[in-house]
């Protein structure tokens, strides 16, 4: 059998270039969100197949690689479906994980706990470009706490990162599952079609609302129940007033302080922001994990053509662990997306100490070598990264490579050195 020399489809192989701002983004994430008082931890890749498959990962359950069990416990002969034969899988997103991992350690973590985590995770997706298989996810969630104040900070947190890459002028869209919800029984929907109109309004961005309106009614759905939903999206703006609006015509349906926690939020942000961006309110935005029980939202930015990073309050999801509901929110940047679109830009590190390199000729002797290594060893004991490597025969493209990978000029005496320009 011959060796493939290609990664599996939908995986990568990251180069030197695209790997150093990689590391530089993470850490930056990690300083930035540590500022903020999240505490970084780490969940296994691996998970428990009933975990994966307990109906909170949507559309995301039916992506999952599933892990064969071993030795004596794998029965293929007695199998009746694939399920006989996994006990295990790659985790999806990190925010399960997290619930099982909450739910097994809170007695040791503090009330609210603000948790950061960055790692791999793999769904057996389409790949396409900043869409793959094996992908980065970088989240911050908060556990515990009920009040508006945990939107508010994985907002403010969370666009704080981005502005530090130079992103600006995007905007974070903010909506409600119970909002979604009171509209559709507002509207007429009985609640199990809840489900299935929202798959539908999700398209609101790419076929418009007589696009929506003409899928409602294809799919079989009462022509005056979608006659008036759509109404209710007609007339409504993306701001405040639009919110005071719903609250007014859902009085019925909508519990009274969803509305008022929507503005709190959205004031909150606006008030205390530190870069350029805007925050609007999207009755349209629906967020496809069926997890979701009250805020969602999601950050857009034109350039990317679709949304950069997503989350929203999932209080239910820890008591299907516990059997007691837990107050949890979290935010989640599209690792990947940010990179892609950084890599587009030619993104630059911006460099924080110099870097150095020694080019030895063939035949140096073994003396001034070592002289060299302990001139390098000084100089890392100052900050200075310093690289040795052997002239290769083509001077020129050597230098210009090293020039490129942020090597500075380097004159010590009595060695032979580069005599970089800039």
């Amino acid at each position: 059998m011959a060796l493939i020399k290609k990664p599996v489809t939908g995986m990568k192989d990251i180069m030197p270039d695209e790997m150093r701002i990689r590391d530089y983004v993470t850490e930056l994430v990690r300083e930035t969100y540590c500022s903020f008082g999240f505490q970084k931890i780490e969940t296994p890749i691996v998970e428990h197949i009933e975990n994966l498959c307990s109906k909170n990962g949507g559309e995301n359950e039916k992506l999952i690689f599933k892990i064969l069990k071993r030795g004596e416990k794998l029965d293929i002969g007695n199998a009746v479906n694939e399920d006989d034969l996994a006990d295990s899988g790659l985790r999806y997103d990190l925010t399960l994980p997290l619930a099982r991992y909450y739910s097994n350690h809170s007695n040791e973590l503090p009330n609210p706990f603000k948790a950061l985590q960055i790692g791999s995770v793999f769904r057996a997706d389409r790949p396409q470009k900043g869409r793959f298989r094996q992908f980065t996810q970088c989240d911050i969630d908060i556990l515990g706490d009920p009040c508006f104040l945990a939107e508010t900070e994985l907002i403010l947190a969370t666009t704080t990162l981005l502005g530090k890459l130079d992103f600006k002028g995007f905007t974070v869209r903010i909506n409600d599952r119970r909002i979604l919800k009171a509209m559709a029984a507002h509207a007429g929907f009985d609640e199990d079609q809840y489900d299935n109109v929202f798959i539908i309004l999700d398209k609101m961005d790419k076929i418009g609302l007589s696009g929506v309106e003409s899928e409602l009614i294809e799919a079989g759905y009462d022509k005056q129940a979608v006659s008036s939903y759509i109404g209710l999206f007609s007339d409504i703006k993306d701001d405040i007033g639009a919110i005071r609006q719903i609250g007014d015509t859902l009085s019925k349906e909508l519990e009274g302080s969803v509305a008022d926690d929507l503005i709190t939020i959205i004031d909150s942000v606006n008030t205390t922001k530190s870069i350029d961006f805007r925050i609007s309110f999207d009755p349209t935005l629906v967020r496809g994990m069926s997890y979701y029980t009250g805020t969602i939202f999601e950050i857009s930015m034109d350039e990317f053509g679709s949304s950069v990073a997503g989350g929203g309050r999932y209080d239910e999801m820890i008591g299907k662990f516990t059997g007691v509901n837990t107050p949890a929110c979290g935010f989640s940047i599209g690792f990947e997306r940010i990179i892609t679109i950084l890599m587009d830009r030619g993104f630059k590190i911006p460099e924080n100490n110099e870097k150095r390199v020694f080019l030895i000729e063939k035949g140096m002797d073994c003396k001034r070598i070592c002289d060299i290594m302990k001139e390098a060893a000084d100089l890392r004991s100052k900050g200075i990264s310093v690289l040795i490597c052997q002239m290769n025969k083509n001077k020129k493209f050597q230098k210009t490579r090293l020039i490129q990978d942020g090597y500075d000029e380097c004159c010590i005496k009595d060695f032979y050195c580069t005599e970089f320009k800039k």
